[in-house]
């Protein structure tokens, strides 16, 4: 019986799953703006296992969004699920964060939902936000293939001239709200509530598993893109 754990924390949306074979068990989510990750993975984790009737001890691995996206998110999330495997001696998966979250729109909607002409080349386009406007984003296919590998960008309306003058481009995640009013093109598809999510992490989870293809537990890094920044704190008269 194989049971994988799946973890969720690149933004703000805290998200934990339990994957048996290609259903999703249980899954706990939230969303709050207060970034509560360091409150919530361990409970989350414990009632998936409980809603689902299995011990930690039946995980045959965990699999993990590996960026980018926040640095505070990932270090969490990436945190647990090395404490998880290192206890149980069992394996870990990194998953690609921005083709899950492609993953996950393209199950709230489908592509005939998209396209505004029957046989439209669509091409989708998640984005974190990054921060100082500034958004992560890699751009890909109907068929989740890669088209633009993954880049930290301030997006202009210059940004995708050339894929708007001939494709239709499906823009969504907590970055793209930045970008609305940036194109002013027929062909620009914003859309809404679409996050990172677990569910979107089972197709590449379950083939990973599949082909055994594992990161070192031990020497394995989140995927920040960008060195960490941190912020001024918020002292008065600290910086005076």
């Amino acid at each position: 019986m194989t049971y994988i754990l799946l973890i969720e924390t690149s933004t703000r949306t805290c998200s934990v799953g339990l994957l048996h074979n290609e259903k999703l068990l249980a899954i706990r989510e939230d969303d709050s703006k207060n970034y509560s990750h360091s409150k919530l993975l361990a409970v989350f984790i414990r009632e998936v296992l409980q809603e689902a009737g299995i011990s930690p001890t039946d995980v045959s691995a965990v699999a993990v969004s590996r960026g980018p996206g926040s640095y505070t998110g990932l270090r969490i999330g990436v945190s647990a699920a090395k404490g998880f495997c290192f206890a149980r001696d069992i394996p870990m998966i990194a998953v690609d964060t921005l083709k899950a979250l492609t993953n996950h729109a393209m199950q709230i909607y489908p592509p005939d939902k998209t396209e505004e002409e029957p046989h439209a080349q669509i091409i989708w386009c998640p984005m974190i936000d990054a921060r100082r406007m500034e958004v992560y984003y890699a751009l890909f296919s109907q068929n989740l293939e890669e088209i633009r590998t993954t880049t930290a960008e301030v997006i202009t309306e210059k940004t995708f001239e050339k894929e708007l003058a001939s494709y239709t481009m499906v823009f969504f995640g907590d970055g793209a709200e930045k970008c609305m009013s940036v194109f002013n093109n027929k062909n620009a598809l914003f859309l809404k509530d679409v996050y990172p999510s677990v569910k979107g992490m089972v197709e590449e989870a379950l083939t990973k598993f599949q082909q055994r293809d594992f990161v070192d537990t031990a020497y394995f890094e989140p995927f920040y893109l960008k060195d960490f920044v941190a912020g001024k704190p918020k002292v008065k008269g600290l910086y005076s």
